[in-house]
Order: structure tokens, then C-alpha cells, then sequence
């Protein structure tokens, strides 16, 4: 049910997907999405849940593949792997409107806890300092910014100064 509901939501947003789109496409009934989330604020950050989840196993294989395991080659190697995991933008686009809507408290709860187990785990695995982990965690705002508005794609002289050194899977 939270992998339709990611997927329902990223496609959708907060305010464009109903419970009867995350049933039909679960094959459930809507009364039935109702029993297991009693409303769509759960539901929605039940999925943004199982994203950060997805979001913490992709960093930590990142960081188990990193050449070296000093601060900045596991920070960078964890970078190359949240990059890889956005490349079908599911998980990328939930967290875009997550944000948009973080404002309902149990959205914005939702979104706050996964922030603080992504910003965790990236210093706990890597060592970094908070200066390092910020930047990693910056980074990645910038590279959803990029990816979004296909910022990488623009051929002047301010999208390149923002792309620049980010790197995107093809």
C-alpha cells in the first residue's frame, strides 16, 4: 500500500490525489484504505516514510561502496547514490510536495522526521562535521532544484553556474 501511495502522490500531490486514486491503483477499495489510514494526511505520511526509508538504504549503500570511508569520499559516494535512486524522480517528487504542503502539521511532522533521519544518518555514517553534512544535505536541495526545473538542460550562463560540479545520472 506505501509504494502505490509513493507513487500515487509523487504523480499527484497532496491536493491532486485522492483515496480513491491510491485504492484503485492498490486494487482495494477506498473504504478499505480508510480502515488501514484513518485519513489522507496518514496516508500521505505513511508514504513520505517508506520515501526517507528508501532515501536512508540508498546512502548507506552508497556510503558501503565508497572507495575510501573518510568523511568527504562516503558523503560523496552517498551523494552518487541519492543521485542515482532520483533518476525515475517517484521519490524526488513526493519530497517536492511534501514540502509544498509541510504546513499540515502531520505532513510537515512526517517530513521534518525524515530530514532528521537523512541528516543523522549522513553524519553518523560519514563522520562529517556539520559544516560537511550541511553542505551534503544543501546539495541535495540544490540538485532537486536542477532536476525539477531541468535547470542541467539550459544552455546560459545561470543555469550553468547552478549545475555546476552536480552531477545527474542519464
Amino acid at each position: 500500500m506505501a509504494a502505490t501511495a509513493v507513487r500515487e502522490f509523487a504523480r499527484g500531490g497532496f491536493h491532486g490525489t485522492t483515496i480513491a486514486d491510491v485504492a484503485r491503483e492498490a486494487k482495494i477499495s477506498p473504504a478499505y484504505v480508510f480502515k488501514l489510514f484513518p485519513s489522507k494526511e496518514r496516508l500521505f505520511a505513511t508514504a513520505l516514510e517508506s520515501c526517507f526509508e528508501q532515501v536512508v538504504t540508498a546512502l548507506a549503500e552508497g556510503a558501503d561502496a565508497a572507495p575510501a570511508q573518510d568523511a568527504d569520499s562516503v558523503l560523496f559516494a552517498m551523494g552518487a547514490a541519492y543521485a542515482e535512486l532520483i533518476k525515475d524522480r517517484t521519490l524526488l517528487m513526493l519530497q517536492v510536495h511534501a514540502q509544498s504542503v509541510a504546513e499540515i502539521p502531520e505532513i510537515g511532522e512526517a517530513f521534518r522526521a525524515g530530514l532528521a533521519k537523512v541528516t543523522t544518518f549522513a553524519q553518523g555514517r560519514s563522520g562529517g562535521s556539520d559544516d560537511a553534512v550541511q553542505r551534503f544535505i544543501a546539495y541535495g536541495q540544490l540538485c532537486h532544484l536542477i532536476v525539477t526545473a531541468h535547470i542541467d538542460e539550459i544552455p546560459e550562463s545561470w543555469a550553468s553556474i547552478l549545475s555546476h560540479g552536480i552531477r545527474h545520472p542519464g
